[in-house]
């Protein structure tokens, strides 16, 4: 693979050789629009898997930074399975890559001191960490859901085993836990990620790998951010090798888009619960989240999130909740949050939060991302130049960190056929 990478480039006159001549070439320049779970993973191994020889320079563009978008708002449990599938498509590969990944940014947050520290909803229980590896436990709620992850559990992951729990041995782990049908299943090698922390310590694990490869080998990397939006395509015209949309729901917005591409829009509220502190019960210090009609995203013994509601076609990108939207939602979700851990009761509501999420459309393995070269759709004729990586939807943070690996790949050998055509397929000449 990287010899067909190495090869597609020096067809194009965009390498050369020592021999070739003694100049410096000019560095392949790359766009990345977006600045969530997929542009930030596309950025990471661009740099990762270019050649060490290679001068590189990415421009990330995002108008309201790193994580402003869906992908800093998400729930952040992590687990690659599905409650109507054994396994999700390709699960145990965006599991590993995705572990990978997420030790990488850690690695880079743990001796930082560059992340933004005003993240005010940030709790001190995480001790400075973005992964909390306190497992995710799961209620049967239904028949269907039962068999569904009866199977689950029989053909589970070695690396995210699933564990059956009956009513009382689930109240060992959480008090007062309730399930309907007496079945939890329990992954404790499940994660519970930090979203807006992740993406910041990963922006700064790129910024840290570009300076690593440009003093340590002899091609220059280079990696700059900027907080402005790309109404157009059009507007980058003649500037970049090639453009990455990352753009979640806005890539639908883009004109050269609008309308061409199966993505469906959701928006969901997430609220943020505290315990007060003259409530003396608090979760428990390594209680797991919980994943359910409401899911309940723990943040330490007195912080949740609770998500998330389902506002179909809505094209508010905007992260604010107003107080009436707020009301609804929690009018929606507490209900569903009570019937499994009723102790939320003595919780107080602190704020809400809200993104737009980018669904893709169904597919004989689920609902998948769409990846793939779009030059036809924006009209450009010059070959493999605009791509597109969207419809992460809620499984985003599972498939990010693959499927940005093979996106990388392809974009730099400029060969889509890298990546696997069940992604591509969506695109009518793919067909």
């Amino acid at each position: 693979m990287a010899q067909s990478r190495s090869s597609g480039l020096h067809s194009r006159g965009l390498l050369t050789t020592p021999s070739s001549s003694s100049l410096s070439p000019p560095p392949l320049r790359y766009a990345v629009l977006g600045a969530g779970f997929a542009g930030l993973s596309v950025a990471w191994h661009l740099l990762r898997e270019s050649a060490k020889d290679l001068n590189l320079r990415i421009d990330i563009y995002d108008e309201i930074g790193i994580g402003g978008g869906a992908s800093g708002i998400s729930g952040g449990l992590l687990h690659p399975y599905s409650p109507k599938a054994k396994l999700l498509w390709r699960g145990a590969e965006c599991w590993n890559e995705c572990l990978k990944l997420l030790s990488v940014a850690e690695s880079a947050a743990i001796d930082s001191q560059e992340l933004d520290s005003a993240i005010s909803d940030f709790d001190p229980h995480f001790h400075g960490l973005i992964v909390r590896k306190r497992g995710v436990l799961r209620p049967a709620v239904s028949m269907k859901d039962l068999l569904l992850l009866s199977d689950n559990a029989r053909n589970c992951l070695p690396s995210c085993r699933i564990e059956t729990l009956d009513e009382d041995a689930a109240q060992n782990i959480v008090p007062n836990l309730r399930l309907p049908l007496n079945k939890a299943f329990y992954m404790p090698q499940a994660l519970n990620i930090l979203p807006k922390r992740y993406v910041q310590a990963l922006y700064l694990a790129c910024k840290n790998l570009a300076k690593e490869l440009s003093t340590s080998g002899v091609g220059e990397k280079e990696l700059h951010l900027h907080k402005k939006n790309v109404h157009k395509l059009v507007d980058l015209e003649g500037e970049y090798q090639a453009v990455i949309i990352c753009l979640g729901a806005k890539a639908d917005m883009l004109p050269e888009l609008a309308g061409k591409i199966p993505l469906r829009t959701c928006r969901g509220v997430v609220a943020h619960l505290k315990l007060l502190d003259d409530i003396g019960e608090e979760y428990p210090e390594l209680g797991p989240s919980i994943l359910s009609d409401a899911w309940l995203a723990i943040q330490g013994p007195r912080s949740l999130y609770m998500g998330s509601t389902w506002e179909w076609k809505s094209r508010n990108s905007s992260p604010n909740v107003s107080t009436s939207e707020a009301s609804q939602a929690l009018e929606e979700l507490l209900p569903k949050a009570y019937a499994i851990y009723p102790d939320l009761k003595n919780w107080t509501f602190t704020g809400a939060r809200a993104g737009l999420r980018a669904m893709p459309p169904l597919t004989p393995h689920g609902s998948l991302p769409l990846l793939g070269c779009v030059d036809e759709i924006v009209g450009e004729s010059m070959g493999c130049k605009y791509w597109l990586f969207a419809g992460l939807g809620a499984r985003g943070l599972l498939y990010h960190s693959w499927l940005g690996k093979l996106m990388a790949q392809a974009v730099l050998a400029c060969n889509e056929q890298l990546i696997p055509s069940e992604l591509t397929s969506w695109n009518n000449r793919n067909q």
